[in-house]
């Protein structure tokens, strides 16, 4: 559980069209110290993101003009890194994927327990803290400016959604390691259990950027998970 020094500082926009939703959420968060903004369509939410510059957003998927996906698309054109939690009634595992491709950081599926909601937003949270802004992470000719979150391959930029990042910058800070499903599940999603499909899902995305500039990177470690090295070790 959250206390409010921890939170203290931290801005929150939560976005639903419900009523009844949007204030347990706002008053829950705000009962754990979070300065709280609400919003009940897309288009309040992008006015909403631009004034108010929060470090999260909660966000439902289904709205009365602007869906979520088009919120996220519009933030992520506009610039915005901001972290994107979704708030989804959909049981699809394709609309899922769809929407952290687009740039969200992580989904709760409703009906929700408060206490889920409030461990995702620091989970959350936490993945943007404690980075090396002045480490650039290489193997062969691919490198990660953890600063500006650049990522180039043969000196040409590849642009990564958050979550293909995080997945790159985990395996380029464990080179030469095999790490499993359940390690890429723990600490690129915060799942404790989750489907591998997910995993295998962005390594694939992964690899399309990747291996269309130079030989492959990412080996499969069948049954086991993946590991980055450089082609040219033995």
């Amino acid at each position: 559980m959250s206390t409010p020094d921890e939170a203290r500082g931290l801005r929150l926009l939560v976005v639903d069209d419900e009523p009844a939703i949007l204030d347990v959420l706002a008053t829950s968060l705000r009962f754990l110290g979070y300065e709280v903004t609400e919003a009940a369509t897309g288009r309040a939410a992008l006015a909403a993101a631009r004034e108010h510059e929060p470090h999260l957003v909660l966000l439902d998927v289904m709205l009365p003009d602007l869906d979520g996906f088009d919120v996220v698309r519009r933030l992520r054109q506009g610039g915005s890194t901001v972290p994107v939690v979704f708030l989804t009634a959909r049981e699809s595992g394709t609309d899922v994927v769809d929407g952290l491709d687009l740039g969200a950081d992580d989904y709760i599926t409703k009906p929700f327990r408060l206490a889920e909601v409030a461990a995702r937003v620091r989970a959350v949270l936490r993945r943007g803290e404690g980075r090396s802004p002045e480490q650039v992470l290489r193997c062969a000719d691919l490198e990660v400016d953890t600063a500006t979150y650049e990522v180039r391959r043969a000196g040409r930029r590849i642009d990564l959604s958050p979550t293909e990042y995080r997945l790159l910058h985990h395996l380029l800070t464990h080179r030469g390691r095999v790490l499993t499903h359940e390690q890429l599940l723990e600490h690129v999603w915060d799942f404790g259990e989750g489907d591998p499909g997910v995993v295998k899902t962005y390594i694939s995305y992964l690899r399309r950027k990747l291996d269309v500039l130079g030989p492959p990177l990412i080996e499969t470690r069948r049954g086991i998970g993946y590991i980055l090295r450089d082609p040219g070790t033995p």
